[in-house]
């Protein structure tokens, strides 16, 4: 398999956390919830943090504790296995497997623009998984970033051709993590 010519024709279908095992396997969290997403004979691509991109090819597959388990050609000791810790595993974008209507790939909702009704808030700038049910928008609005659950009671409409996102968020919701106002500061001193 030839690898494609850039990094936007891949997807990230999960990242590698830790070593499983003594021989070689690895610990991931998966991005979505498609079941028989790793199958053995998979071909992979490891994204390196320091943006290095190597093929793998999956021997077996399991899941444990709420992760998936893999264990890939050529990696057989705990040693090899470090090496993958915090590589994204992604495939290419011609490869990825077509989703039911009305579902998303979560990586095609980075740079599309986030509003709250008719407001626009800011475009997405990286997703955080893991924090709770719901994957969490890291939305730049100017200066400030704003971390906003993609869950399904806030989710209006998804125009991934238009890069748009419109949801409908809980009053308060944009302020969480928004600086202390003077008046706050001195009822916290008060209590």
């Amino acid at each position: 398999m030839a690898e494609p010519e850039s990094t936007r024709d891949f997807i990230t279908l999960a990242r590698v956390l830790k070593t499983q095992g003594r021989r070689g396997e690895v610990a991931v969290e998966t991005y979505g919830d498609v079941r028989g997403r790793f199958t053995a004979g998979m071909k992979l691509w490891a994204l390196s943090e320091n943006g290095e991109r190597r093929e793998l090819s999956v021997d077996d597959v399991w899941p444990h504790k709420g992760h998936a388990v893999l264990k890939f050609a050529g990696f057989d000791s705990i040693s090899d296995a470090e090496e993958l810790i915090g590589c994204e595993l992604q495939v290419p974008q011609s490869e990825r497997a077509s989703l039911e209507p009305g579902w998303t790939y979560v990586s095609d909702l980075i740079g599309c623009e986030v509003f709250d009704g008719d407001r626009a808030i800011g475009r997405v700038g990286d997703i955080q998984s893991g924090a709770g049910e719901a994957p969490l928008l890291i939305v730049r609005a100017g200066t400030r970033e704003i971390e906003i659950p993609f869950a399904e009671a806030y989710v209006q409409k998804v125009d991934i051709w238009r890069k748009q996102i419109k949801m409908a968020l809980p009053d308060g919701m944009l302020n969480l993590d928004a600086p202390l106002s003077d008046e706050e500061k001195a009822q916290q001193k008060r209590k």
